[in-house]
Parts: structure tokens; sequence; C-alpha cells
């Protein structure tokens, strides 16, 4: 089987996991966690919580990865793949003509306080909106016109814009993709007790509820240097 390889392109905190979630309500969908992550843990050599776990269980070579998994075989006609922006360090980036891409992208400000709670002092990078648009570059000039969706959009509007998503990946929206069991998934990455806790809890898509606390004024030059990236993805969102 040839399935539709899909790749979300995320940054962090930006609702991939719940997007990972609402594809695996798809009885036609495999759906893969971070498949990179360990690629870019021992390429980058930042330390994540969870990092010695990650390296443990994964492949660390992003390109037997991409060979084995992204390009592999797959049991369904749809393989899912939530990826981070941020991952596609030391790659050949010529896989991407096999995919179908999509960019998930959210306000920088709500990004960079929610991941400074769990790894203090995030950067640009760390945030892989400069990767997003460079992928967009990328894959405009090889023809591709990749989705973008911004997470406050989808919580406000999870039909409406997983409707358009559907319909821009060629595949049946399925209203199945609107909630879920509160519980783990058996697709989770080892990395999970760190970072899911609110989608273990969740039932589908949080409603939208802006931001109250105060930004973290350390962080105040890297969200400059986020915006710009940021505003110029936005205007593309479903």
């Amino acid at each position: 089987m040839n399935p539709r390889r899909v790749c979300v392109w995320s940054g962090p905190r930006n609702v991939s996991t719940a997007l990972m979630y609402s594809f695996a309500q798809r009885a036609d969908t495999r759906v893969v966690d971070e498949p990179l992550y360990a690629h870019y843990l021992r390429v980058s050599g930042v330390d994540h919580p969870g990092r010695a776990d990650v390296l443990a269980a994964m492949e660390n070579d992003g390109e037997a990865v991409v060979r084995e998994l992204v390009l592999g075989p797959c049991d369904r006609p749809v393989l899912f793949m939530k990826q981070m922006a941020h991952h596609l360090v030391d790659l050949d980036w010529g896989f991407l003509e096999q995919t179908a891409n999509v960019l998930l992208v959210r306000d920088p400000a709500e990004v960079l306080a929610s991941f400074h709670k769990v790894v203090p002092g995030p950067t640009l990078a760390d945030t892989g909106l400069e990767l997003q648009t460079r992928l967009l570059h990328h894959l405009r000039e090889r023809g591709q016109e990749p989705a973008v969706l911004d997470a406050r959009r989808v919580l406000e509007d999870p039909p409406g814009v997983l409707a358009r998503l559907c319909e821009r990946l060629e595949l049946p929206f399925d209203e199945r993709m609107l909630s879920w069991p509160a519980q783990a998934r058996p697709e989770d990455g080892v990395w999970a007790p760190h970072w899911y806790a609110s989608v273990h809890r969740s039932t589908g898509f949080a409603p939208y509820r802006p931001k109250h606390e105060p930004f973290p004024s350390q962080l105040d030059a890297t969200l400059r240097a986020c915006r710009r990236h940021y505003d110029e993805l936005l205007p593309l969102a479903l």
C-alpha cells in the first residue's frame, strides 16, 4: 500500500498533540508521534526533559527514520506524522516532495510563555518558526503549497478548520476527528509524561481562551525575532 503521507510541521506547545489525537480517530489513518525527535536531540545536543529515554527508545539516525518510517510501508491508507519543524536538522529535505506538508503555528507570545515553564529561556530556534518559514519557501520553490494552520483558529472552529484541512489533503472529513477518550494513546512518545498532561485529560479541542498571565520580560527579544516569522505565516492560515 502506498499511503497518503502527511507531515504536520509544528512548533512546541501548538496543539499538535491534540491534532494527532484527532487524526488517530480516523479508521483509515495511522499516526506517528515525532519520529525525528531522537535524531534532533543527538544532532543538536539540546537537553530536553527525558532526553536519555528518548535517545534510548528511538532510532537516532534521521535518514534511517525517513527511509524506513516516513517513506516506509504503512498498513493504512493515511500515514499522519506529527513532526517538529526544528527537528529538520542535518537531513536531506528531498523526501518532502513525497509527503503532503502542513505548517502548524501559534502566536509566539503564547508558545514562549508555555515552553518557558518546561524548558526555561526558549530561543527562536526552539519555536521552529524560522524553519517553518524556510519550509514554506522551500516547498513553494518545488511547486507545493503547504496548508497552514493557526492553533487559535483550530480551537475556535475545529469542524470548520479540520474540514478545510481534509479538503486540502484530498481526504474526506470525518466527524470522529472532533472527540477522543480522555487517556493516553499507545502512539505517544516516551516524552509524554513531561508534556502531555493536559491532552490526556481532554476529550476534544478545548475552546480557545486568551492568556492573561504576564509575559516573561526576559523573552522580549526572542518574541520580537519570532514575530516576523509568525506574521508571514498567519495570513496563510486556513
